[in-house]
């Protein structure tokens, strides 16, 4: 068990985060080893949804209006795929920047704003180092517009970032602790039901995980990249009254492989109902195809479910670049 002596654990019980007979990372509740068989046997199957994938001239809409950058507001947005920029009790906060396009995936939504006008940023999230999620482009550039901003991430992702954003602090938590921030906003890391890796041979070196950001009344729940658990559910009781739960729901097919580390669009919802949040935003679609499904189904399964009164409480699907403001 290890977590960062230096940052406060706010689940008393926690001891620290699991690791194997090789000092890797493991998730507590469904321990697994990635299979390259399976991986083999997925990419030689057939997809029974391939004709109607080809056939999916769906896009979602970009918005190109940076205005949100220069207001006061809170506010979140959605820059792509699993990307944000949240405005918080006054900070200005980057989850998951990824302003280009990832090894080997075709990129499908445009960056919504000039990657130049990201300046004056308080906090850049890292929640783990799978390519899509952490962007050595992308946050080098980050670093240069905003040499002051602090890098929060979890355990051992310094050994990444350090050669990347040289003069900036970065903190590392494991799961269930708090940041030391010395502000009016608070941050936190906690699980998801992932996995990591960068190359060949460091497979869960990297701890994966959760943020939850909470400033005064308010209160914003980012998923990262999570299988379903019961972690979620865990969550909702340790922050009772979250305001908006950004979840993670696409790259889920065939759910054989992927379910273990990503949601399909019910497992979403159940999600979201766990954690008892007021609103849901979803993510993590549209932007890369990084599976068998088509880019448009996750959306249209996740309007259905919503029709049908199985999310409890509001869904908000949102375009890549709209401001949702926090009133």
């Amino acid at each position: 068990m290890i977590k960062n002596p230096e940052l406060k654990t706010i689940l008393t019980s926690w001891e620290g985060n699991p690791i194997d007979e090789n000092g890797r990372f493991v998730n507590h509740e469904f321990p697994m080893k990635n299979s390259f068989g399976d991986a083999l046997k997925w990419m030689l199957q057939r997809n029974p949804k391939r004709k109607i994938k080809k056939e999916d001239k769906w896009r979602m809409q970009v918005v190109k209006d940076d205005s949100f950058l220069r207001s006061k507001e809170d506010v979140i947005v959605l820059l792509g795929h699993a990307s944000f920029f949240i405005r918080v009790g006054g900070r200005k906060v980057l989850i998951d920047p990824i302003m280009g396009s990832v090894p080997l995936k075709k990129r499908y939504t445009e960056f919504p704003i000039a990657t130049d006008k990201l300046v004056d940023i308080d906090y850049v999230l890292v929640s783990h180092a799978h390519y899509d999620h952490c962007d050595k482009a992308s946050l080098v550039t980050l670093h240069r517009q905003n040499p002051n901003a602090k890098f929060l991430t979890g355990l051992n992702m310094s050994t990444l970032l350090k050669d990347w954003v040289k003069t900036s602090e970065i903190q590392e938590a494991g799961w269930y602790q708090e940041y030391n921030l010395d502000d009016s906003l608070q941050i936190y890391f906690l699980p998801s039901r992932h996995w990591s890796n960068r190359r060949i041979g460091d497979e869960n070196a990297y701890l994966w995980g959760a943020f939850v950001l909470k400033s005064g009344e308010r209160t914003i729940y980012f998923g990262g990249d999570s299988g379903y658990g019961s972690h979620f559910r865990e969550i909702g009781e340790l922050f009772p009254n979250i305001d908006v739960a950004l979840i993670g729901v696409g790259a889920y097919a065939p759910r054989w492989f992927m379910s273990p580390n990503h949601q399909d669009p019910e497992h979403a919802v159940r999600a979201f109902n766990d954690t008892k949040a007021k609103m849901m935003v979803p993510f993590h679609y549209g932007t890369f195809d990084m599976s068998d499904e088509p880019l448009s189904e996750p959306e249209a399964i996740l309007k259905s479910l919503a029709r049908d009164n199985k999310v409890q409480g509001e869904l908000k699907i949102v375009k890549v670049g709209e401001a949702l403001s926090l009133r």
